[in-house]
């Protein structure tokens, strides 16, 4: 498997439950498990009274305290694994929260969103999905809240369009696709075209999956009138899907990010895991 080396972004809140997560999707494959620890650091006054400016200095400083206490408890929890690891804690004020995870996704094939921090810190989530999808162009796994991350899914759902952005996912998650047992390539009331989908929308994709080995069935669905992240998300449980990979469609500005809205749908609620490229 490709992703010997996976990034797990963790709060200073919350319980142990996303560090045991990634420690049992690193060790599927013998993956390495690199942990970013990010402590949020309160933002400098803008006033220029004493007081306020002491105050400022007070909460900083019980911010890194609760930051190094955090890394020593998550220490103890990498010394007691056989897994290969190490851990990295930085105090970043929100705003540069996105590009310190960029800037260690750099030297990661995956990035990993745990179980709690997906419903529980929805800042450090954006940001960590900010910094891995538009700062360093890496794919992300999200894992459900209720469930169980896994680069090893029998059968997976691939939501597709023809843009760049679904093509690269898949090329991301080719091994996985390749060693699933069925592969849905699902489309949403496609249409055919000569300039997107071609004559018959799914066949290439199907044809350059099944070429890396992949058992592929194309499904085009209608939407009926409902949206199409509720038939993904039907179509997957239909077809009993371990997991559903799609392109990340938004775009990113000033270390701001926004979703497109099948995106977004997703990201907010993954049922399943969630397998992500741009």
């Amino acid at each position: 498997m490709r992703f010997r080396t996976v990034l797990g972004v963790i709060g200073t809140g919350g319980t142990d439950c996303d560090i045991q997560a990634a420690l049992r999707l690193c060790e599927q494959d013998g993956s390495h498990l690199s942990l970013l620890l990010v402590g949020e650091a309160p933002p400098p006054p803008v006033e220029e009274y004493a007081a306020v400016a002491d105050y400022w200095v007070q909460a900083r400083e019980e911010a890194a305290n609760a930051l190094g206490e955090r890394a020593e408890a998550v220490k103890t929890i990498l010394a007691g694994s056989d897994l290969s690891s190490d851990l990295d804690s930085v105090l970043a004020e929100r705003s540069a929260i996105a590009a310190t995870v960029g800037l260690h996704a750099l030297y990661a094939d995956l990035i990993f969103v745990g179980p709690e921090l997906a419903p529980t810190d929805w800042h450090l989530k954006r940001a960590t999905l900010a910094g891995a999808l538009f700062e360093a162009e890496r794919p992300v796994l999200m894992a459900p809240e209720k469930g169980e991350a896994t680069l090893r899914p029998k059968r997976v759902l691939v939501a597709w369009s023809s843009h760049v952005e679904a093509s690269r996912t898949v090329r991301e998650g080719i091994e996985i696709l390749a060693a699933a047992e069925a592969v849905h390539v699902t489309m949403v009331d496609p249409q055919a075209s000569e300039w997107a989908n071609g004559p018959e929308p799914g066949a290439e994709i199907a044809t350059y999956l099944a070429r890396h080995g992949a058992r592929v069935t194309v499904d085009r669905l209608p939407s009926g009138g409902k949206p199409v992240a509720e038939v993904l998300r039907q179509h997957a449980t239909d077809c009993g899907a371990e997991m559903i990979m799609m392109g990340a469609y938004g775009h990113s500005r000033l270390r701001e990010w926004a979703f497109g809205g099948v995106t977004r749908s997703m990201v907010e609620n993954p049922t399943l895991p969630l397998f992500l490229g741009r």
